[in-house]
């Protein structure tokens, strides 16, 4: 979900959603998002985040913003794929809506946009990113946070991404996905295929798609070149729930960052 080319990219960067958006809720089943929910309120509480209006860039099926919802966060998501919209569970504290984040203009102002899951990872041109601070910028109150998690630069290189197999069922689906990563190293992209093959459990049916997902790590002195030039100052970074110094054994780093000027 490298963004832009516009109506071309758009297109294939849709499609690739769409479809994964049928079996995103079944292979995160996993994830611990409630755990990752008490860890982005504790951030923002630590950062002296006193407002509760929330925009969510990349809000999936809306567990994150749901589970915000519920401790007192009034939460507006922006998704790209229509499917995960549909699949969201809104209320009167939790809303989303189909929208791309590098140009969304809500015309509101917010006390923090968290943007979480590697999100800002599919922007993979420097234009992407800045359009996102830009698009984050303009969607803040002063002194508002931008809280984001990515892969971070030197646990990739030191890590090196290998092929990994996942197998997820419930009582109607088996899924497996493979990802076989292929790395870009003059560019800090790897393109990760995904290969997924999905049983009907009731039907003995079969499906089996392929996309490709191209996903840019970032180092710190980037995150915090970017942010100065978009009106932001980087305040923090940890490894994502431990909260540790990020090391070359940190896939995933938070990035805190404050806006000081439109």
């Amino acid at each position: 979900l490298s963004f832009y080319f516009k109506d071309r990219k758009m297109s294939t960067e849709k499609k690739v959603f769409d479809a994964y958006g049928l079996y995103y809720d079944l292979l995160y089943e996993d994830k611990e998002y409630q755990l990752e929910t008490e860890y982005i309120h504790d951030v923002l509480k630590e950062n002296n985040c006193t407002g509760n209006n929330i925009l969510e860039f990349g809000s999936g099926t809306g567990i994150h913003g749901q589970m915000l919802a519920d401790k007192g966060f009034k939460v507006e998501g922006v998704e790209l794929s229509e499917k995960m919209v549909k699949k969201a569970k809104t209320s009167d504290n939790f809303s989303c809506f189909q929208g791309d984040i590098r140009e969304v203009r809500t015309e509101k102002k917010y006390d923090a946009v968290i943007s979480l899951f590697h999100v800002i990872n599919y922007q993979t041109t420097n234009k992407d990113l800045t359009d996102v601070f830009v698009s984050a910028n303009k969607h803040l109150q002063k002194d508002g946070l931008f809280i984001f998690d990515s892969w971070y630069t030197p646990a990739v290189i030191s890590q090196i991404p290998e092929v990994r197999i996942k197998r997820m069922s419930n009582k109607d689906l088996n899924v497996i996905r493979i990802a076989e990563p292929t790395i870009r190293h003059n560019e800090n992209i790897v393109d990760v295929k995904f290969t997924i093959i999905a049983s009907d459990k009731n039907i003995d049916k079969h499906k089996m798609f392929e996309e490709t997902h191209s996903m840019r790590h970032y180092s710190i002195p980037e995150i915090s070149f970017h942010a100065e030039k978009n009106g932001f100052m980087l305040v923090g970074t940890e490894e994502f729930l431990t909260k540790k110094k990020p090391s070359e054994n940190t896939w995933g780093v938070t990035f805190i960052i404050k806006k000081v000027e439109t």
